[in-house]
């Protein structure tokens, strides 16, 4: 199971560098649409991981991430960059689960 989870999580790492060059180069109609492979890669893969605690809690931010990363990029396509702020609260979602998950862990290797 684990092999074919790598193998997944490599074809979206592919996916998402192919929507982020799309957003580099400019190319609006192609970003747009790879956003929704991207989107949902991680989804997927966030829900094969559940059973891995660890895992599971950094595909979680992962997904938070591409979701912020999909709606900057739709913001500056479309929007003259105002999304930016809608963006940040995926960015702190994901950034705050993995923060919780560490502290919580600290403390556990702290009372153990």
């Amino acid at each position: 199971m684990t092999k074919n989870i790598r193998k997944y999580e490599n074809l979206h790492i592919v996916l998402w560098l192919a929507k982020d060059t799309c957003w580099c180069t400019d190319f609006k109609t192609l970003g747009m649409i790879m956003i929704v492979p991207t989107v949902l890669a991680a989804f997927h893969i966030t829900w094969l991981s559940r059973k891995d605690k660890v895992d599971f809690i950094h595909n979680i931010a992962v997904s938070n991430w591409i979701i912020a990363n999909g709606i900057w990029m739709i913001g500056e396509f479309y929007f003259d960059d105002t999304l930016r702020p809608y963006a940040i609260v995926f960015f702190a979602l994901g950034l705050s689960t993995v923060a919780f998950y560490y502290v919580t862990l600290f403390f556990k290797k702290k009372v153990n």
